[in-house]
């Protein structure tokens, strides 16, 4: 029942007019009885009336001992002014205060890792929130907590199935801005990142990663463009040099068929697209959000907010159960590597 030595996982509120109430509780219904154990940082009313008991606790500690009884709240202090099926950007202090709480449970070693409910960035962005998602906020709250031992916090975004991982260079950007962002550097950091989580996380001793090029046909030798010549095929070989398997650039309509994906262990994409589109059409409902390079566990649902479906008791809550599960899994290999 136990998330990794006794700590239970944080999860926040996200949107609160969103299906994020809804597929917490089918998630608590689904794991209440074997775990892994969590607690909510959120507004109790939100839970109110939904057919399981809550109970309101003041620490991480209380969690798990009545997890089998009660799904376990920390009430916030900021209040709620959302309605089902719309974002309120009068609660994007509440929504805000939620994961900065749970981050900082799981820095101060209270929470074994942190699972996020969608937020409605629209909503967040008209409060004066100041990043273009989850993402960077978390990076941003890490370096701050980080600074004192001079930490290098690298953000990385994974998606992550049964049957494929995959990793975009640049995230949440234009397509134009994300192109001319690119860098060798930019490349070679990230692939470390990702290859050191493969290894500390999933257990995988020696990954493989497949690269893609940012044009079609991975720019055809420079006659569609020649960002594979001068930035990818460079970063390709630093990475060789440094001792990681890495392949490519490869066409990224070639990438993903499954006999392509049986020769890696993660693809990493120049662009957000290049890499969603393929692990969501392959497992939408299963597939989780993991954020690499953090110095704690960040998982979350692959989908959104979800407000037109919010309130009509149709949302899944399957790619919430696999977060809550995976986060788990790779608090216990930290925990134990072997």
């Amino acid at each position: 029942m136990d998330a990794a030595h006794g700590r239970p996982l944080a999860l926040t509120m996200g949107e609160p007019g969103g299906i994020g109430p809804e597929i917490t509780i089918k998630a608590y219904r689904e794991l209440s009885a074997g775990g892994p154990a969590f607690f909510v940082f959120a507004d109790p009313a939100l839970f109110t009336g939904a057919g399981v008991e809550i109970v309101e606790i003041k620490t991480p500690a209380d969690a798990a001992a009545g997890f089998k009884a009660a799904l376990p709240i920390i009430p916030l202090q900021n209040s709620l002014f959302a309605k089902t099926g719309r974002a309120d950007r009068a609660s994007a202090p509440a929504v805000i205060e939620s994961i900065e709480r749970a981050v900082g449970a799981a820095l101060a070693g209270d929470a074994a890792g942190v699972v996020t409910n969608p937020i409605q960035k629209s909503s967040l962005l008209g409060a004066g929130f100041k990043f273009p998602g989850h993402t960077e906020f978390l990076e941003s709250l890490s370096r701050v907590t980080a600074t004192a031992s001079r930490r290098k916090c690298a953000a990385v975004m994974m998606i992550a199935g049964p049957d494929l991982k995959t990793v975009p260079i640049t995230i949440h950007q234009s397509v134009r801005e994300a192109a001319a962002s690119l860098r060798v550097e930019m490349i070679v950091e990230k692939a470390l990142v990702v290859a050191e989580a493969l290894k500390a996380d999933f257990g995988i001793e020696r990954p493989k990663l497949a690269i893609s090029g940012l044009n079609p046909h991975a720019g055809e030798n420079g006659h569609l463009g020649g960002e594979e010549i001068e930035i990818i095929a460079p970063a390709i070989e630093k990475l060789n040099a440094l001792g990681l398997v890495a392949t490519g650039p490869h066409a990224a309509d070639t990438m993903f068929h499954a006999r392509s994906r049986r020769s890696y262990d993660a693809a990493l994409c120049m662009l957000h697209d290049q890499a969603l589109i393929p692990a969501k059409t392959l497992a939408f409902d299963e597939a989780v959000n993991v954020t690499l390079g953090l110095p704690f566990i960040r998982t979350s649902p692959d989908h959104g907010a979800a407000l037109d479906i919010a309130g009509k008791g149709i949302a899944r809550a399957d790619s919430l159960v696999a977060a809550i599960k995976l986060a788990a899994l790779m608090a216990e290999k930290r925990r134990n590597p072997s």
